[in-house]
């Protein structure tokens, strides 16, 4: 009967490789949710307002460019996005509190504002001038781009 005993397995080792995988998997989700959870938490620290003036521009912007592309240039069409692009540029400095008070980027941020009242002012009545003014308030915003990012 000794004999016995000894060829037969342990019941208690034999689940163990299966507690350790689960174990292993268990520690795997635990990590992913709280890399998660802490992913989240950093990007409420972060503040959405320049992003949101910067995606409301450049979606006035396609918008200007989809009308030269669908050939809908109309003032009715078009000044709309003007006057949405002007009160969004009035939104540049109070958006970016960190380059409030530096003197080039609130020239830049200027400039864009003069570029859109000019459009404003004679507002295009076709399609070439419609890519004329979209070119004009693009580069003004190139510029402004360019300087933050040197």
């Amino acid at each position: 009967m000794s004999d016995v005993k000894a060829s037969s397995p342990n019941p208690a080792r034999r689940g163990n490789g299966s507690r350790y995988l689960f174990m292993a998997l268990l520690g795997l989700v635990i990590g992913a949710v709280a890399s998660v959870m802490i992913m989240r938490a950093i990007d409420q620290r972060k503040d959405p307002y320049p992003e949101a003036v910067m995606h409301v521009m450049a979606a006035h912007m396609h918008s200007l460019k989809d009308a030269v592309t669908q050939n809908r240039c109309a003032a009715t069409d078009v000044i709309p996005h003007l006057q949405a692009l002007r009160t969004m540029a009035n939104d540049i400095e109070p958006a970016f509190k960190d380059m409030h008070d530096d003197d080039k980027f609130a020239k830049y941020a200027s400039d864009l504002r003069a570029t859109v009242d000019a459009s404003l002012a004679t507002p295009p009545l076709n399609c070439p001038g419609v890519q004329a003014a979209a070119a004009k308030i693009g580069e003004a915003c190139e510029t402004c781009h360019k300087y933050v990012h040197e």
